[in-house]
């Protein structure tokens, strides 16, 4: 995604939260907002209600955002680029689309529009089950519009055409001109607090901070310079989707693990707790005892976030402060001294004295957050990337000018079908996801007792029609099962989800959707297809 992310900010917003209000459409594709990332699906509700915004929602489940939207597209997972293409198609047949834009700031234009011409709205409605007028009135509510944004998260990027569908969006947005303006753009929303400073600052096996590329002599002749080092590795390294299978073979020896819980958050988990057993050595670095952990020949006890010092980057590439609060309790450390002392003993002495002391070091071999400092952080409350010199005032929205590559380029996309599909064999399609109430693995959240009060158990979402003829119940315990495992969990009959099609939250161990899911992998963004799989459910006993 090199030239994607040179173009789209590397994974983050290309525009700012506070400019939701001012959006006049906002299209929603793969989010459940509410309950996901409930402050912005706040202010996206206070731009329909307050301010009159139109909304469009595309997902297969009836969330909570559908309430508020004019157009609900309710297409079938894993056919995002089908609905795309044909959502453009309409643009381009009716003549809606930004041609001054086109013309003047983009180019693969012809041979994109060449692509689209077989998706007409007949066509996809036949892949998505989106009526062709529902189609058609979308295409007119986002191209009519000014300033229209879009939203995306996991919903997205969670197939193993990921990455084809976040470029769909981006032809989207280029087509109607809307990126480059205020409240427009083509904005991911983050699934947690700091993966996008994680990215920005080299956790990414091809880069090192600010998406400086490991392969680039120049780049590692910087570094080496700065950490007194000679031959950096030239090579990419191993995503954690490709180190599970390293280990089931025997290549890979070893794992270190910080703040992860790999023994639920990744499919398959059959197949990974085979590969955690091949290995010879595992370490974790974690706040608490995970199932990850309790397999660790080491554990490592680290500081949470109010136990130390720092910063978080946001999904709107907002740089702030985080600040002490409380000691750490025990033996437990902050990360950084952790992994310091840990390279001294293996011979390379890491001597930073704080915190701040670091990030002086990013902001020198990082272009993007170079104007950036503690002090300026304390004064201003937070910073938004690019912020090259110290008297920048940071990037609210990105491209306002022109695309970092030059011009904005178009992608010809083919829709392809997701890796499994329901058979007579498992005929129903499983898509997992998040619940209010929870936190991913739930290493945090499932040791509240409110927060389990309100959500004590996970459960399997089952339209009415579906469980007639299954012949089950609203909160019998059922078992599904899929081509790589099975679990018991009991049933919530709603039309939610749609007839042929199951939902399971992922937080849960004891009936862990990640059982189920399939491992296949995006081939260049290397996530897993975790939105869509074949299963079947059947009754007990």
């Amino acid at each position: 995604m090199a030239g994607l992310a040179a173009a789209f900010g590397s994974g983050a917003m290309t525009n700012s939260l506070a400019e939701i209000i001012d959006s006049e459409v906002l299209f929603l594709i793969g989010t459940n907002t509410t309950e996901n990332h409930p402050v912005v699906a706040t202010k996206m509700k206070q731009a329909v209600t307050q301010r009159g915004a139109k909304l469009i929602v595309a997902d297969p489940r009836e969330i909570d955002m559908t309430r508020f939207a004019d157009i609900w597209l309710r297409h079938t997972p894993g056919t995002d680029v089908a609905l795309i293409n044909g959502l453009m198609h309409v643009m381009i047949e009716e003549e809606l689309y930004d041609k001054e834009y086109v013309q003047g700031r983009t180019e693969g234009f012809e041979e994109m529009k060449e692509i689209l011409r077989r998706y007409t709205p007949e066509f996809v409605e036949g892949i998505t089950g989106v009526p062709q007028d529902d189609l058609r009135k979308a295409a007119r509510l986002y191209a009519g519009a000014a300033r229209a944004a879009i939203f995306y998260a996991m919903g997205i990027t969670q197939h193993i055409t990921g990455t084809d569908n976040v470029k769909s969006l981006a032809n989207l947005a280029m087509l109607c001109g809307n990126v480059g303006i205020k409240s427009g753009g083509v904005n991911p929303l983050r699934g947690q607090n700091n993966v996008q400073g994680a990215c920005d600052l080299g956790a990414l096996p091809n880069v090192y901070t600010g998406y400086q590329q490991v392969a680039n002599e120049e780049a590692r002749g910087k570094f080496e310079k700065a950490w007194s080092v000679k031959k950096l590795p030239a090579h990419v390294g191993l995503t954690v989707t490709e180190m599970i299978p390293a280990a089931a073979k025997g290549d890979l020896k070893a794992l270190y693990i910080m703040g992860e819980n790999p023994l639920v958050s990744d499919p398959d988990l059959k197949h990974v707790e085979e590969s955690f057993a091949n290995l010879d050595f595992l370490v974790v670095q974690d706040i608490f005892l995970t199932e990850t952990a309790q397999r660790a020949d080491v554990v490592l006890p680290a500081a949470s976030f109010a136990e130390r010092n720092g910063t978080f980057t946001n999904t709107e590439r907002r740089v702030q402060r985080v600040r002490k609060g409380v000691e750490p309790p025990g033996q437990a450390r902050t990360d950084w001294e952790i992994i310091a002392d840990l390279a001294a003993r293996m011979g390379y002495e890491m001597r930073y004295r704080s915190a701040e002391e670091i990030f002086n070091e990013i902001t020198e071999l990082t272009p993007s957050y170079a104007g950036i400092s503690y002090k300026r952080l304390e004064k201003e409350g937070g910073l938004q990337w690019p912020c090259p010199t110290p008297k920048h005032p940071g990037t609210p929205y990105l491209h306002k000018d022109k695309f970092v590559r030059g011009k904005g380029l178009f992608h010809a996309i083919e829709f392809i079908p997701p890796a499994e599909l329901p058979d007579k064999d498992y005929p129903l399609l499983l898509s997992t996801g998040r619940v209010l109430y929870h936190f991913h693995t739930g290493s945090m959240t499932r040791r509240d007792v409110g927060l389990n009060f309100r959500y004590p158990q996970g459960h399997v979402e089952v339209h009415p029609v579906d469980a007639y003829e299954l012949g089950v119940e609203d909160g019998e315990k059922v078992r599904v099962a899929s081509r790589r495992g099975e679990i018991e969990i009991p049933v919530q009959v709603t039309p939610r989800s749609p007839q042929g099609m199951v939902f399971i939250p992922f937080h849960f161990y004891e009936a862990a959707a990640n059982r189920l899911t399939n491992p296949a992998l995006d081939p260049i963004g290397k996530i897993p297809e975790f939105k869509v799989c074949a299963v079947k459910v059947e009754k007990l006993g």
